[in-house]
């Protein structure tokens, strides 16, 4: 059992199974209603880092420049949260952001002689943390005499905004064995563990909670007297 999960939670769980990009929880008498809305805001809200804006240099390959920027969004990259922010919220008032709101990715990549595959680990990150889950990645391939030079900015967004920013491969709720129990599962592309999204996930299902609270109490119904 993670007591630091459990606390977080403050639920009764037990963990079925947990790695960096799956974990299984078992809720006993829990809402059903509250399970699917962790799962929901895990696929849509919680964000992750992902390349949304690319500026090619040099393109001598077949594929087009937007087919190109397109395949480089749908990599997951490692995502640290604490370290940034959303562009539209970051005080730099930079339109290419900084070091607190993106991440600058770079590629370049020629096939002199014979035909060679770029791979996601080809692309050089000026952050040591934030890089594609996987070197394995595809991206293009170039044939001889090809060449492809770009810069990629990685930023944050949630899943609501773009399917390349949810941190969710699945999601899902389902029933336990015995009665009043549910089975979570979530599975991560691995931007973040398993783990991080549930706990991101609660935080935001928290604050979304505390938030309609305080503008519960902040309503006045005025006193009418006969």
């Amino acid at each position: 059992m993670d007591k630091n999960l459990e606390l977080l939670l403050n639920l009764s769980i037990n963990i079925l199974e947990k790695t960096d990009e799956k974990i299984i929880l078992k809720f006993n008498n829990i809402p059903r209603q509250y399970l699917n809305a962790i799962r929901r805001i895990a696929i849509s809200e919680v964000p992750t880092l992902a390349i949304d804006d690319v500026v090619i240099l040099e393109n001598s390959s077949v594929m087009h420049d937007e087919a190109i920027a397109h395949r480089l969004g749908l990599i997951p990259l490692r995502t640290e949260l604490n370290r940034f922010v959303f562009s539209n919220q970051c005080d730099c008032n930079n339109t290419l952001g900084c070091s607190k709101c993106r991440v600058l990715l770079i590629l370049d990549a020629e096939s002199p002689e014979k035909t060679r595959l770029v791979m996601s680990g080809d692309l050089v990150s000026e952050d040591e943390y934030v890089k594609p889950v996987s070197k394995n990645i595809p991206i293009i391939t170039l044939a001889p005499g090809q060449k492809l030079k770009f810069e990629a900015y990685a930023r944050l967004g949630t899943g609501k905004d773009h399917a390349k920013w949810q941190p969710t491969s699945s999601a899902v709720v389902k029933d336990g064995n015995d009665k009043d129990e549910s089975i979570l599962i979530i599975e991560t592309t691995g931007s973040l563990t398993a783990e991080e999204t549930i706990k991101s996930a609660l935080k935001i299902i928290n604050s979304k909670i505390n938030n309609f609270g305080d503008i519960i109490k902040s309503l006045e119904i005025p006193y009418k007297t006969r």
